[in-house]
């Protein structure tokens, strides 16, 4: 009788999606409004984190690999953006008397310029434009 159950359960959970970093997410982010909730007792919270859960659920259950993955990689573009957003902060803190951060006018690219006072002519070093800048 077990073994056929497991041999059951076995066909039923093949080909299934299983965990990655963003349904690993999910599910740190329920425990933690789970902890929350413990002293808040809001019922808004327990609605989030029970959809949450369900959401977590649902991707590693799915068997739509496609979706799952690019899914996935989204959420892995938002980190490393988040990440590093918070990076240059952090540089921006750190070399604030040293150096002066701009943006390039063509490319967008942040630069970190030493601090001289003066009329320079810049280069980027991501698009070889060169634009005049005011320190």
């Amino acid at each position: 009788m077990m073994e056929k159950f497991r041999s059951w359960l076995m066909v039923q959970f093949s080909g299934r999606y299983g965990t990655d970093r963003l349904g690993k997410a999910l599910l740190w982010a329920t425990v933690a409004l789970a902890a929350i909730n413990i002293f808040a007792s809001s019922i808004v919270l327990y609605g989030i984190q029970t959809a949450l859960l369900m959401w977590a659920l649902f991707r590693f259950l799915s068997r739509d690999h496609a979706r799952r993955v690019a899914e996935n990689a989204a959420f892995e573009r938002l980190l490393q953006s988040t990440k590093t957003f918070f990076k240059l902060r952090r540089s921006m803190m750190r070399d604030r008397k040293t150096h002066v951060f701009r943006r390039c006018p063509h490319c967008k690219a942040m630069l970190r310029l030493p601090r001289s006072k003066g009329h320079h002519t810049v280069r980027c070093p991501r698009c070889s434009n060169r634009f005049e800048l005011d320190i």
